[in-house]
């Protein structure tokens, strides 16, 4: 199971909301590089680059952290946040991502995103299946929609999706633990689709645990910032 650290982007910093709540936004560096070459140092392989002012503005603004990061250091990355357009994923391409996470354009134009995974392949498209109450949430979690998290899954597993991101909106940033149980029944009823777990994960256990269940990935955002994971203990993961 690869671990995922995850850095998210407003005004050019690295930040952390609570339940995606933009009132709730914490700084913890001024310059996301230095935090990806720690991640780097660490023997982390993987990063999860969130564009927040993107998701709002809904369209890519961040890119340039991304061509930063991707020229400075080997992580690959995955990148997301507002990506609506074909001209978005290809500023997002050409800066570095080596996958781009589309959520909400999944739900509000599917045409679209389906002919992304067209263009340009399984191994760059992730599906942002974001939850709450067991209904996918969209446009940065601000809204929630019709969509139940596993027909969903299903739906876009069957029309050729092979990674996705699963965050549980309810738990995320809250450090009380992730929906382990969601993640085992997905892994059970799709155990062809890569998942990378998401949201609230805050002890090794839990990652130990994850791994168990044989998820593809484990994204890891404020724990590692508020020193409940340490990345030496996570070093046995990658």
């Amino acid at each position: 199971m690869f671990i995922i650290p995850a850095i998210d982007i407003i005004e050019g910093k690295c930040v952390r909301l609570t339940q995606g709540d933009y009132e709730q936004k914490k700084v913890y560096n001024e310059d996301p590089l230095e935090v990806a070459k720690t991640f780097e140092d660490a023997g982390i392989q993987r990063l999860h680059l969130v564009d927040l002012d993107g998701a709002k503005a809904k369209k890519i603004i961040n890119y340039k952290v991304l061509e930063r990061i991707a020229a400075h250091t080997n992580l690959r990355i995955d990148f997301g946040g507002g990506l609506k357009s074909e001209k978005d994923l290809h500023i997002a391409f050409e800066s570095g991502a080596q996958q781009i996470t589309g959520g909400t354009i999944a739900v509000k134009d599917p045409d679209v995103f389906l002919a992304w995974l067209e263009q340009y392949g399984a191994e760059k498209i992730i599906l942002g299946a974001d939850f709450k109450e067991g209904n996918i949430a969209v446009s940065g979690w601000q809204e929630g929609s019709d969509r139940e998290l596993f027909e969903f899954l299903q739906s876009y597993f069957t029309k050729g999706i092979r990674y996705t991101i699963s965050t549980d909106v309810s738990k995320d940033g809250l450090l009380q633990g992730s929906a382990v149980e969601t993640y085992e029944k997905i892994r059970e009823e799709l155990p062809e689709l890569n998942l990378i777990a998401s949201g609230g994960i805050t002890t090794l256990d839990e990652v130990e645990r994850l791994a168990q269940i044989d998820c593809y990935g484990a994204i890891i955002g404020k724990a590692i910032y508020e020193g409940h994971i340490s990345l030496k203990e996570l070093e046995k993961f990658n």
